[in-house]
């Protein structure tokens, strides 16, 4: 009866909604040294990809194709070992914050376009373009994260400019 009483008056659905949310985040909870070492094993794994990058550049005809992979691959696997020390849910949210929204979303942006111009419009000029546009936004998407650096960056370059 109070299953029945639940569904009519609307409380069953809210409930749900709740436990949708409470699952994801039990499936997601780890413990803190789990954490860790996922959270070093995908930083290692980024990082590693980013130096194979960079060593195989100079390889005759498809040194720019496997630099471009290796080099996406690893700002994925850096972008994902963040993850694990916060949670997904909090990490897409911190992402979406509007201080790092823009740099996120040319981020995001600049991978995408960076494997299109490799693969699909065989443009290796643009395809760097983009490698470059990519390693400044997340190179400004990550100082965000700590405190007052943007600014302090941001003073910089006006006083430089002036």
């Amino acid at each position: 009866m109070d299953k029945l009483k639940s569904v009519l008056s609307g409380e069953e659905s809210r409930r749900d909604d709740r436990t949708v949310l409470q699952t994801m985040d039990k499936a997601t909870s780890l413990s803190w040294a789990t954490r860790i070492k996922g959270f070093v094993a995908c930083f290692v794994i980024g990082a590693a990809c980013t130096i194979l990058g960079v060593c195989v550049l100079f390889l005759p005809r498809i040194g720019i194709t496997l630099f471009i992979v290796f080099y996406s691959f690893g700002n994925i696997c850096a972008l994902c070992s963040t993850m694990f020390l916060m949670g997904p849910v909090k990490q897409l949210k911190r992402m979406c914050d509007k201080t790092r929204a823009l740099a996120t979303t040319i981020m995001l942006t600049c991978l995408v376009l960076t494997l299109c111009a490799a693969f699909w419009w065989k443009n290796f000029g643009l395809a760097l373009l983009f490698v470059i546009l990519q390693v400044l936004s997340f190179t400004w998407y990550s100082l965000s994260y700590i405190p007052c650096v943007r600014e302090a960056i941001l003073k910089l370059v006006s006083m430089c400019i002036k």
